[in-house]
């Protein structure tokens, strides 16, 4: 019989887009899969969309906070109803190819793996195709890791029997980036499915989208994270931006 695999789905005010989301893991091969979603006191129709198809498949999940606490919160109260072996990670905008669980879940077997991910595509707000591909290296060392989160969270699986469950403070922005950080301190490398198994929507608003919001979280893994003086984080910071800027784009391909 096939593992169960928990998909960790944060939500705030994503109506626009969860239907699409959820779509995406309604189509999977792998259908072996619970999906929890843990909404962050959105004050759209998130919720009524949620509950909508959860009441078509008991395998999504809704566990409703009730204040706004942010991200890393609602991801970690997610994280603690969950009961699979893997741990998934999917954002509320972002979409999965449909054999992307399959894929991934074979490609921990037959390596002998506890942790994986894959390329992924990128595609705008209204989903349209950016015909750009983010790739990494093969395999990702820590080191590489330490200098760039090259892991998309859209792509992240892991298995609990090996790490348990990592939930980490949510005080603490870039989240995602200090999981694989962990899980890789232990490992020393990963291997990713080498082909795109989902597609990452690009927003105007997002964190990820604002340089220096960017900048200022990612200077915060390495002086709160992992603890460095202010000098030697600003060091780190500029090697950090040297592999963001030149290193990295190796591994964005147009397709």
């Amino acid at each position: 019989m096939s593992e169960l695999v928990s998909i960790i789905t944060p939500t705030y005010n994503a109506e626009k887009y969860i239907r699409e989301t959820l779509q995406s893991v309604l189509n999977q091969s792998y259908q072996n899969w619970e999906m929890i979603l843990a909404d962050d006191a959105s004050t759209d129709h998130t919720i009524y969309i949620i509950e909508e198809f959860a009441q078509k498949d008991s395998r999504i999940k809704l566990y409703k906070l009730p204040e706004n606490r942010g991200n890393g919160f609602a991801r970690n109260t997610a994280l603690e109803k969950a009961t699979g072996k893997y741990i998934a990670y999917l954002d509320a905008d972002d979409l999965w190819f449909p054999e992307k669980l399959e894929k991934q879940i074979q490609f921990l077997k037959t390596n002998n793996l506890p942790f994986t991910f894959s390329f992924y595509d990128s595609i705008d707000e209204m989903g349209n195709d950016l015909n750009r591909r983010v790739e990494s290296p093969n395999p990702l060392t820590y080191k590489q890791l330490f200098f760039c989160n090259y892991v998309g969270n859209l792509t992240a699986i892991y298995d609990t029997d090996y790490f348990g469950k990592i939930i980490l403070e949510t005080s603490q922005k870039r989240q995602d980036w200090r999981i694989w950080l962990t899980i890789l301190k232990q490992i020393k490398t990963a291997k990713p499915v080498p082909e795109s198994l989902a597609f990452y929507r690009i927003r105007k608003d997002s964190v990820s989208s604002s340089k220096f919001k960017l900048i200022k979280h990612n200077f915060g893994v390495y002086s709160q994270f992992h603890g460095y003086n202010f000098v030697f984080a600003v060091l780190l910071m500029i090697r950090f931006l040297y592999t963001q800027l030149i290193v990295k784009r190796r591994y964005i391909k147009k397709i």
